[in-house]
């Protein structure tokens, strides 16, 4: 019993990764997959990342030109979901820290041409908060100078 409990806690912890890192931290292999999803130019960098899944099958994260999401429907790709808008062309970013029981807080963000993609993150309220934070943060550094 000890060793399925112990192997149970391995599985969950090494296959449940679910929580926002670094850009920095991950692997080459990830990000050649979202550079391969055009959702990464090179020289760009990642500064936060969180995965509701697996980070072959869903992320969204900041950049320091973008804000991106994709979902990769591993049996049916007509379900693909690969959005990203680029600073400049956000032109509202909206924060949900309650989205119910079974979604994850997220912003919403509106482009210029009215489009809306969701960026979501997990964790506990101050990593979500710094999550948001820095990229609007970010998109607030990319704002035309009035």
């Amino acid at each position: 019993m000890k060793r399925y409990l112990v192997i149970l806690w391995l599985f969950c912890t090494l296959g449940c990764s679910n929580h926002i890192e670094p850009g920095s931290h991950l692997r080459q292999s990830e990000v050649a997959l979202i550079q391969r999803l055009h959702l990464l130019d090179s020289g760009e960098h990642i500064y936060k990342f969180y995965s509701e899944y697996k980070t072959k099958v869903a992320g969204n994260f900041f950049t320091d030109k973008r804000m991106a999401c994709y979902w990769l429907d591993e049996k049916d790709k007509s379900k693909d979901r690969i959005l990203s808008a680029y600073y400049p062309d956000i032109v509202a970013i909206d924060t949900v820290y309650n989205a119910g029981l079974t979604y994850s807080p997220y912003m919403l963000v509106t482009t210029k041409n009215r489009t809306q993609f969701r960026v979501c993150a997990d964790g506990s309220h101050q990593q979500i908060k710094a999550f948001f934070e820095a990229a609007l943060e970010q998109w607030r550094l990319h704002q035309p100078a009035e």
